[in-house]
């Protein structure tokens, strides 16, 4: 459906059709949008008081945090050296893992029980925060590397794995049919029509998380499961603003550099 109007010189101009198309839907759902959120601010306990004196306390935080000190680079070195290790491991980990979880997960190349199970791993691993898995693991493994690269390499099959499950289920199936035609197997069928048109984008993927992971890395320190966030956490434990915010200017630093690198990589292979 398309909609066009009439302007005062009589051409007939263009308009994209609303997504909804009756006024009274349409105009109802953006009321009961309005009201929710004026329901949700006014019901949640938010204690006005407690904001008020945490801006003094918010503002000592940020005035202690400059000039950043870098004098303990030694220790950031190690911090940084330790998250690297963890985002690289649990990035190789997690997608050779997410290739056999993506064939199980893509319906035109796996049967429908093989596929409830691949999607069912692809969910539960998507399903909660990389800080709640790392928790358990921490509880389970212990504090250290092994349970951010355990936790990261979930967060990863969950995430690569279900976006090649996709790009699986988009592929040229003239590929399939003329490798079958010949007599090929199920796993040269695998290797020679379907593995080809998905590798770029896994190459893609693969740039992208460990660039996720490396953001991550950070974040599930602070639990305890290894690398920079710890010493992040120690910092702020200490009162050593100015070492935080050091800390905290070399993880966008190290983002922005792997944020090109990714995008470069990405540029020369599509």
């Amino acid at each position: 459906m398309t909609r066009s109007d009439v302007d005062a010189t009589g051409r007939r101009t263009w308009r994209k059709p609303p997504f909804i198309a009756n006024p009274w839907l349409r105009y109802g759902l953006w009321l009961a949008v309005v009201a929710y959120l004026i329901w949700a601010f006014g019901s949640l306990p938010f204690n006005w008081a407690r904001i008020g004196e945490g801006l003094p306390r918010a503002a000592r935080i940020f005035g202690g945090g400059f000039p950043p000190s870098f004098e303990r680079g030694g220790l950031l070195l190690t911090g940084f050296k330790e998250s690297f290790q963890i985002a690289i491991l649990a990035t190789l980990l997690g997608v050779m893992l997410s290739i056999p979880f993506a064939v199980m997960a893509a319906r035109n190349v796996a049967p429908m029980p093989v596929y409830l199970l691949g999607r069912a791993v692809i969910i539960v691993s998507r399903s909660f925060h990389p800080v709640i898995v790392a928790i358990l693991f921490v509880a389970a493994v212990g504090f250290g590397p092994l349970a951010g690269i355990l936790t990261l390499t979930l967060y990863s099959i969950g995430f690569v794995g279900k976006l090649l499950a996709e790009e699986i289920e988009e592929i040229d199936w003239g590929q399939v049919e003329a490798m079958k035609a010949t007599g090929a197997g199920y796993l040269a069928t695998l290797f020679y029509a379907v593995f080809p048109q998905i590798l770029p984008r896994q190459v893609g993927l693969s740039m992208y998380q460990l660039d996720s992971n490396l953001r991550a890395s950070a974040v599930v320190g602070i639990v305890g499961a290894g690398g920079i966030g710890g010493t992040l956490m120690n910092a702020f434990g200490r009162y050593d603003y100015d070492f935080a915010f050091a800390i905290l200017l070399i993880i966008i630093a190290v983002i922005l550099v792997s944020e090109g690198i990714s995008g470069w990589v990405r540029k020369k292979i599509w």
